[in-house]
C-alpha cells in the first residue's frame, strides 16, 4: 500500500449508496434532492457516492423518455450540479437518459469537483415481463467495444466503457447498471479483470416475494467472484407504482459479505454508509492465482478505457462504521450455528476416518488432561469411532496426574472418559519426573523450563510407547492458537501421530465445546460447562494451597481472543501491524485499553516469529477454517526469519 498507510486510512475506502425521495419526471426537485445528499455524503467523509439508475429523471417516465423537453431538463439539471459540486470531493455516479447520436442511453454519469469524468452507458437492456427498456434505450454495447468521446455541457468526455482508476487512493472503479448484473457474464466480471476493486451498481430493481433475498445472493455471488467491494444504490418507493413497486434495497458488499444495507420500503431519502477495505481486497486477488490467470480468457467484448483521477482531499479514517467482528474464527450468524459447527466435527471425523482406514488401525491412544483440547479432541475421536462401527473401547484415554494438576481437572478427565464409555487409564508422571531430575541433575524446587518441559515430555513419551504396545495412534490435542505461539514443549506435546485439533483456534475450541454443552452432546451438558468455566492452563506448575490452579496461559501469553484475532489478520490478509492495531482497538475498544492491545501484539509477532521451528516439523492435521499454519500447506516460512521490521512499525 502506498503512501502513509493511504493517508491514515489502513486501505479503506468509505463509499455511500444513496436512494433519494424523487418525484416522477420532476428533474428539478430530483436535483435538489441529489445535492442535498452529495453534501451529506461529503459531511460524511465518503470518497464515492453512487445513485440509482436514472435518478435524475426517475426510472418510472415510460413514453416520457421520448419527450426532449425531458432529455434537455435532464441535461441543465446536471449541469447545475456540476456548477453546485464543485468544492465537493465526493466522487459521484448519477443515473440520467442522454442522447448521443440521435440515440438514447441509460447511463452513468461520474462527477468529481463539477467536471463529468466519463460516462458509462447500460450494457444489457431488459424487455420482457414487467420490463421494456428497448422501447426507449439502445444497450452500450456498440460503445463497449470502442469508447468515443462526446461533448457534453462544454467538456469532452468519454462513453463507453470506461475505469476509473484513482491517482491517490489505491482503488479502481468499475461502472455497470442494474440488468447488467442479471446477465451471464456481467459487465463487471471483465471489468474487475482489468483492474477494478470496486463496481458501483446503478439500479432500479422492482420488489416482489423473495426477489430481495434472491438479489443480495446475486450481489454477493459478484462480489466473492471478482473479489471486489460491490456498491449497488436502487431506486426506493417514489417511483411511478401504476404497475410496479420498488422498496430502495440498496447495499455495500465486500467480497461477499453484507458491510451495510438500506431499511426496504423507506420513505424518507436514505444514504448508507460503510468503509470498503481496498488493502483486503489487494491481498486476496494476490493469492488467488486463478483470479490473475483468468485475464487470459479476456476478450475484446470491452475494450475498457482507463480515466485517471485524484481527490487532492487528505481522507483521513479515525474510526470506522463498519462492524470488526472481535472473534472472526467464530461462527456469527444464528441460522447457520448448527450447521458450521456440524460441519467442523463432520471435517476432523472425516480426516480421522481416512488416517485410520489407510493405516488399517483401529485404536488411539489420547491424552485427557480435562481441559479444553483433549475434550473437543476425545469428542472428534468418539464422534469417529461410532462413524467407523469400531468399540469406543478401542479409544486408549489416558489421564496423567502430575505436579500442577487440579482436582477438578482431574476428575472432569475421568468423568469424560466414564460417560463416553473409552477405555481409560490413569498413569501419575510424579516419580518418573523426579527419578528424570535426578538423572539430569535438576533441583525440583527450581520451577523453570526444565520443570515444566520434563512433565510435557515424559507425557508423551506414555502416549507413545502406549501406543506402539497396543498398535495404535497417538492423537495429538494442541489447537491452531498454540501452534501460532509457539506454546507447546518441543518433542512433547508439541508432537503426535495425528493432529486432530491443529486447525482449531483457541476461541474456536471454546464456541464448540459450548455449542456441543448446550446441545448436551453425548449427555456431558454439565462437565462441559465445567470445563468451560476453568482458566486455561498447562498444569506444570504445582496448585496453590487451596488446591487451584496457579498457573494460567493467558497471564503468560495474553489473551487468546486477542492472539487469534491477530492471527486471522497477520495470516488471512497479510496486514501491517499499524493496521491490526487499530482492528484490533475497534473491535476490543469496550474490552482492552489501548496499552494492552499493543503490548500483547508485540508478544505475538516476537513469539509467531520466534516459534516457526516447532511448525516446521509438526504432525499432519486438517485444515478446518480459512487459515492453517501446515508447513506442507497454507505456511511456508523460514524458522529463522527475523520479526524486526514488524515490531519496529508498533514503535513509531
Amino acid at each position: 500500500m502506498e503512501g502513509d498507510d493511504c493517508m491514515n486510512n489502513y486501505g479503506f475506502l468509505k463509499v455511500a449508496a444513496a436512494t433519494p425521495k424523487i418525484k416522477v419526471a420532476d428533474t428539478i426537485y430530483n436535483t435538489q434532492e441529489i445535492l442535498r445528499l452529495m453534501d451529506e455524503a461529503s459531511e460524511q467523509e465518503c470518497a464515492l457516492l453512487v445513485f440509482p439508475e436514472l435518478s435524475l429523471t426517475g426510472y418510472t417516465c415510460g413514453d416520457l423518455f421520448q419527450q426532449r423537453h425531458l432529455l434537455d431538463s435532464a441535461v441543465e439539471q446536471l449541469d447545475f450540479i456540476l456548477q453546485s459540486s464543485r468544492d465537493n470531493q465526493v466522487l459521484t455516479l448519477i443515473g440520467m437518459p442522454l442522447s448521443i447520436k440521435q440515440r438514447l442511453y441509460n447511463c452513468a454519469v461520474a462527477i468529481l469537483k463539477g467536471r463529468i469524468l466519463g460516462i458509462v452507458p447500460k450494457m444489457h437492456i431488459p424487455n420482457s415481463k414487467e420490463y421494456y427498456e428497448k422501447r426507449w434505450f439502445n444497450s452500450g454495447f456498440d460503445y463497449a467495444k470502442e469508447s468515443t468521446v462526446i461533448e457534453l455541457l462544454g467538456q469532452k468526455v468519454s462513453f463507453g466503457s470506461l475505469l476509473f482508476e484513482c491517482t491517490d487512493l489505491p482503488f479502481s472503479l468499475g461502472v455497470e447498471i442494474c440488468e447488467d448484473l442479471w446477465s451471464p457474464i456481467p459487465p463487471s466480471s471483465y471489468l474487475s479483470l482489468k483492474g477494478a476493486s470496486i463496481i458501483a451498481n446503478l439500479s432500479a430493481s422492482n420488489e416482489y416475494v423473495g426477489k430481495s433475498d434472491y438479489r443480495k445472493l446475486l450481489i454477493s455471488q459478484q462480489s466473492s467472484r471478482c473479489i471486489c467491494g460491490y456498491i449497488y444504490a436502487s431506486a426506493g418507493v417514489h417511483e411511478s407504482t401504476t404497475d410496479l413497486v420498488f422498496g430502495g434495497d440498496s447495499a455495500i458488499y465486500e467480497n461477499g459479505t453484507s458491510l451495510k444495507e438500506s431499511q426496504l420500503f423507506n420513505r424518507e431519502s436514505e444514504l448508507i454508509i460503510s468503509e470498503i477495505d481496498i488493502e483486503r481486497l489487494i491481498s486476496e486477488r494476490q493469492k488467488n492465482t486463478s483470479f490473475s490467470e483468468n485475464t487470459t480468457f479476456l476478450t475484446q467484448e470491452l475494450n475498457t478505457e482507463i480515466i485517471n483521477f485524484s481527490y487532492v482531499k487528505d481522507f483521513r479514517l479515525s474510526t470506522l462504521s463498519r462492524e470488526i467482528n472481535p472473534l472472526p474464527f467464530v461462527p456469527g450468524e444464528e441460522k447457520t450455528l448448527d450447521s458450521h459447527c456440524q460441519e467442523i466435527f463432520s471435517i476432523t471425523t472425516a480426516a480421522l476416518a481416512k488416517r485410520l482406514e489407510h493405516t488399517k488401525i483401529d485404536k488411539v491412544v489420547v491424552g485427557i488432561s480435562g481441559g479444553l483440547d483433549s475434550t473437543l479432541a476425545l469428542l472428534s475421536i468418539v464422534q469417529t469411532f461410532d462413524l467407523l462401527n469400531i468399540e469406543r473401547k478401542n479409544i486408549l484415554a489416558i489421564t496423567m496426574p502430575g505436579f500442577g494438576t487440579s482436582d477438578l481437572t482431574y476428575n472432569y478427565a475421568r468423568d469424560l472418559m466414564e460417560k463416553l464409555g473409552v477405555t481409560s487409564k490413569e498413569i501419575n508422571i510424579t516419580e518418573a519426573c523426579l527419578t528424570h531430575f535426578k538423572d539430569i541433575e535438576h533441583d525440583k524446587k527450581i520451577l523453570d523450563t526444565t520443570y515444566e518441559n520434563v512433565q510435557a515430555r515424559e507425557r508423551t513419551q506414555i502416549l507413545m510407547d502406549y501406543a506402539n504396545k497396543n498398535n495404535a495412534l497417538v492423537m495429538g490435542t494442541g489447537d491452531l492458537s498454540e501452534l501460532a505461539l509457539g506454546w507447546a514443549t518441543y518433542n512433547g506435546d508439541h508432537m503426535s501421530m495425528y493432529s486432530l485439533n491443529s486447525g482449531i483456534p483457541k476461541t474456536l475450541v471454546q464456541f464448540l465445546l459450548k455449542w456441543a454443552a448446550d446441545n448436551n452432546m453425548y449427555g456431558l451438558k454439565e462437565t462441559l460447562y465445567g470445563i468451560l468455566d476453568m482458566p486455561i492452563s498447562p498444569e506444570l506448575i504445582p496448585t496453590d494451597k487451596e488446591g487451584a490452579i496457579k498457573q494460567k496461559t493467558e497471564d503468560l501469553v495474553g489473551p487468546y481472543e486477542l492472539h487469534d484475532f491477530y492471527l486471522y489478520y497477520f495470516l488471512r490478509y497479510g496486514m501491517s501491524p499499524k493496521k491490526i492495531l487499530f482492528l484490533a482497538e475497534t473491535a476490543f475498544k469496550d474490552k482492552y485499553p489501548k496499552e494492552t492491545i499493543l503490548k500483547w501484539l508485540k508478544v505475538f509477532y516476537h513469539r509467531f516469529f520466534s516459534q516457526q521451528f516447532k511448525r516446521s516439523c509438526i504432525p499432519d492435521g486438517p485444515k478446518v477454517g480459512s487459515v492453517s499454519l501446515s508447513p506442507r500447506g497454507d505456511w511456508r516460512m523460514p524458522s529463522d526469519a527475523s520479526s524486526s521490521i514488524w515490531l519496529k512499525e508498533l514503535e513509531e
